[in-house]
């Protein structure tokens, strides 16, 4: 993994930086991983609900691991064809244009405390025109209204923003910025169309969507393809052009080879991200999914549609941290199996409310169907089964509102190397499930826009490098498919309301 590598041999890096983490992955032509670097760095919370990083930090990490990652492998700069960036979507940076510092610290996507700014634009009425011109609803999740937030309860930055001197921009921004040393403030098509500032649309920001949240559309990066020439940086040793740049989710879709409309993915994380590309126009949503811009590449615009399901992983986490049913998270596959089916169990994990297509902050989660030949096996496997309902809930949604089938879904994050919860998957979904032999897709798409931005890479070389590691195909009898998805559907109605609303 580390060794020295040959003077002849070009790759391209991959700056990843996440949300706990900054990571640096150099890839080869064949989109295999040659060599990681990572450090993590500090997660502040100056208030319930409130989540924050300084940016000087997150530029630090990512340098460093940047540099390590080459000097590991012995990578000289002239080996290095371009460098993509991926990151953590919506969190909010501001910074002072000529000295390349931040005036504060960055707000994080997770971060909750713009709620009531949110709550104006519906009373306002804005959330109407914002939900079209977007294709993102009103929610403190997204960037404009961190910068909002940042301005209107600090006078002064509002006056330096008035003047010009202050740049905003998501952490892609930032990193660029700080990367070409001021000369390039710049994003991309995937991470402005998270910021509820971006028309989808036409492709540029939104005046009146900058008057209604009181942005200063001066602040705003110049908006580029996801794999254009966003500039060069000496910071690693020599020239190396940045040549890809997209948000981690889109980063993923375009990892996972989701090229054309009816491809999806799933990251099987702490929660589920699922995008499915719906082709060259924005498919509007009926049922609370956001509509996004996947990546632009070379003038051609493809769009997806994205869900999430809030807690996943977690719930694997809670049964061994918070019930103590297993020692490690792997061992639920163990348990799962032991049982051939979890006996009318059904476990709802709606810990903080449930998401797509349901919408209701106030379910809580539940246990539903105990008798007393219920036993660990069965709520472990119930628990299992629980991401995998969710995401199939998400997943016809997706096909609802966007008149497509799935073709297939491709699989990755942590979760996903767990086999009965990915066959499970395919009897829910009816559909083939796909586990890729590369599953560092975020970084790996990231790498292959950069690589077809810089031409080192067709994008059809993409599809054919994708390499699949194992398929899981339905065997579920429909009907008893049908009867247990009908269950899943009842439970979820029983746990909806749960908390101070009437049902």
């Amino acid at each position: 993994m580390h060794s020295k590598s040959s003077s002849k041999q070009q790759f391209v890096l991959a700056l990843d930086q996440g949300t706990t983490s900054s990571r640096a992955i150099l890839f080869d032509q064949r989109g295999q991983v040659c060599a990681i670097a990572q450090k993590e760095f500090p997660q502040y919370f100056p208030k319930p609900g409130w989540v924050e990083h300084d940016a000087q930090e997150i530029w630090n990490t990512q340098l460093e691991v940047a540099r390590q990652v080459m000097t590991t492998h012995g990578v000289t700069p002239e080996q290095v064809v371009a460098i993509g960036i991926t990151n953590q979507r919506e969190t909010t940076v501001i910074w002072d244009r000529h000295t390349g510092q931040p005036v504060s610290r960055a707000i994080v996507w997770q971060d909750r405390r713009t709620a009531d700014i949110c709550e104006q634009l519906k009373a306002n009425g804005v959330a109407d025109y914002l939900r079209e011109a977007t294709g993102l609803m009103a929610d403190s999740y997204f960037s404009g209204t961190k910068v909002k937030w940042l301005l209107d309860h600090h006078p002064e930055l509002r006056r330096r923003a008035d003047a010009g001197e202050l740049a905003f921009g998501t952490i892609d921004s930032w990193l660029v910025f700080k990367l070409t040393e001021g000369r390039v403030h710049a994003t991309d098509v995937s991470n402005a169309s998270r910021t509820l500032l971006f028309n989808i649309h036409e492709l540029q920001w939104d005046r009146q969507l900058c008057r209604a949240l009181d942005v200063p559309i001066e602040m705003l990066p110049e908006v580029r393809a996801s794999n254009a020439f966003f500039g060069t940086t000496s910071l690693l040793g020599g020239e190396i052009p940045i040549h890809g740049v997209a948000g981690d989710q889109q980063a993923a879709l375009f990892g996972q080879a989701c090229l054309h409309s009816g491809m999806a993915k799933n990251t099987y994380g702490t929660g589920c991200f699922l995008l499915m590309h719906t082709g060259h126009k924005p498919v509007p949503s009926q049922h609370g999914l956001l509509t996004t811009v996947a990546w632009s590449l070379n003038g051609q615009v493809s769009y997806a549609l994205e869900g999430s399901v809030f807690i996943a992983g977690a719930a694997i986490q809670w049964l061994r941290d918070g019930l103590r049913l297993i020692d490690e998270a792997r061992d639920s596959e163990y348990f799962a199996a032991k049982v051939p089916d979890s006996q009318g169990v059904y476990v709802v994990p709606a810990f903080t409310g449930l998401g797509t297509p349901y919408w209701d902050p106030h379910a809580r989660g539940a246990i539903f169907g105990l008798s007393r030949g219920t036993d660990k096996n069965h709520v472990i496997r119930a628990t299992l089964e629980s991401i995998a309902y969710r995401t199939t809930d998400v997943l016809e949604t997706m096909q609802q509102d966007a008149g497509i089938e799935l073709s297939a879904l491709r699989v990755d994050g942590g979760a996903a190397t767990n086999d009965f919860l990915m066959q499970f998957q395919a009897d829910m979904l009816q559909t083939r499930v796909e586990r890729p032999a590369v599953t560092e897709t975020t970084a790996l798409g990231a790498a292959m826009l950069a690589a077809t931005g810089k031409g080192w890479l067709p994008v059809e070389s993409l599809a054919q490098n994708w390499q699949l590691a194992r398929a899981f195909h339905p065997q579920m009898d429909p009907q008893e498919r049908h009867a247990r998805y009908t269950g899943w559907q009842d439970a979820v109605r029983r746990t909806m309301g749960a908390i101070g609303t009437p049902k």
